[in-house]
């Protein structure tokens, strides 16, 4: 299992798909290509390689490579990717934690995919979008006239969470606030160069940005109870 001799300097980099989920996740875990290439015993070079190239790991390696990144071969090679999140097992003794102000703005700061609820007059409406993080407010676009629109100058809440199926451990954060659509064109460049990611949704009419200004702020953090944890 060794990668070619050709420099990867010098030559394209077409990662796979396995590359990328193998990126992603070791940057998850804060690991460098040395400290994956010793859990799984093998050479750093070669999860450089798998991660930047086309690989194809046989069999060993790659259940090898999930031990080492503390998750499952189905979930490192994408075979659960169109199954929601939470099919692993419950915990035996899960300790449910409280998350203060600093820690809910912390993992809402990492930006990402939320959930908008909005009240409507059919009823309420789950919505997941794209959104930043602009010192205490959370940013969004959307398209004017659309569901998320309407919720200028109304109450909404924004919800983010992660679960960690592997380890079965997860958390949450809610936000609750007005919100208020984004006009001042200093303004709406800013956030322009502040988003992480064009809109997931695509479309070239999703231009209005709105902001939501929490007034209430909680999270929730889902662990293995470990003597002396409170």
């Amino acid at each position: 299992m060794q990668p070619p001799t050709d420099s990867p300097s010098t030559q394209p980099l077409p990662q796979s798909d396995l590359g990328r989920r193998v990126a992603h996740r070791r940057e998850e875990l804060g690991l460098t290509w040395a400290d994956v290439a010793q859990r799984a015993g093998a050479a750093p070079g070669y999860i450089e390689y798998v991660e930047q190239r086309s690989a194809v790991p046989d069999i060993g390696f790659l259940l090898r490579l999930s031990d080492a990144l503390e998750t499952t071969l189905a979930e490192l090679t994408g075979g659960l990717a169109n199954f929601p999140p939470g099919y692993g097992q419950a915990l035996r003794n899960p300790q449910f934690i409280a998350l203060d102000h600093a820690e809910c703005w912390a993992l809402l700061s990492a930006y990402g995919i939320g959930r908008l609820a909005v009240s409507t007059p059919n009823g309420p409406e789950i919505l997941p979008l794209n959104y930043c993080v602009d010192d205490e407010d959370i940013a969004f676009r959307t398209a004017p006239g659309s569901v998320a629109a309407s919720v200028d100058g109304h109450d909404a809440a924004f919800e983010v969470d992660h679960i960690d199926d592997v380890m079965s451990e997860g958390w949450s954060v809610l936000a609750v606030g007005t919100a208020h659509a984004v006009t001042a064109p200093h303004a709406v460049r800013h956030l322009n160069e502040l988003a992480h990611s064009a809109p997931w949704a695509g479309g070239n009419d999703r231009t209005l940005w709105l902001t939501l200004t929490p007034r209430r702020i909680t999270g929730r953090r889902i662990v293995a109870a470990t003597p002396g944890r409170h």
